[in-house]
């Protein structure tokens, strides 16, 4: 399983219910990789969403603690057990999409992280785990400087040591 997100400096990824950063190359690069395969996240993520539309082209589970919710599109579970059961299913990569408390219930069952790191320090009400701090993670991966609307951002590669 492998958790993929977008993060500022410090590891903050969204704010009000919305992502922090609109970057095209980050988009195009979620999509593409995600894209084919199963998607987890929590309801606010769905939420957050054009339309609250599911992703295309994606097995979308949504976990929630909500009993009565229902999503055209998606696979609604109530407990990270029964997400995991259902993502396996499938056969295909499984990605964890968010938000933070999404990313902190599955972090430890990932192998890996990509994550779009962000030279900027907005102002941010929801953070993922900081993978530098933890002994357990180590970045594997560094790609070039990409600048973008003023932003410049890499992409980065943890794996579980």
């Amino acid at each position: 399983m492998i958790s993929i997100l977008s993060a500022s400096e410090n590891w903050g990824i969204g704010k009000g219910g919305d992502l922090l950063f609109h970057l095209k190359a980050d988009m195009k690069f979620f999509r593409t990789t995600t894209e084919g395969n199963v998607v987890i996240m929590g309801r606010k993520t769905l939420d957050s969403f054009p339309g609250g539309r599911p992703l295309k082209n994606r097995v979308n589970i949504v976990l929630t603690r909500d009993n009565s919710f229902e999503r055209e599109g998606t696979v609604v579970v109530h407990t990270p057990e029964e997400a995991l059961l259902e993502a396996e299913r499938y056969g295909k990569e499984v990605y964890i999409i968010g938000g933070a408390e999404i990313y902190k219930l599955f972090l430890d069952k990932c192998d890996a992280c990509l994550v779009t790191k962000v030279a900027a320090c907005p102002e941010a009400d929801a953070f993922s785990p900081n993978l530098d701090e933890l002994p357990e993670w180590k970045m594997t991966e560094c790609g070039e400087t990409i600048e973008e609307d003023g932003l410049k951002f890499r992409f980065v590669k943890y794996e579980r040591r």
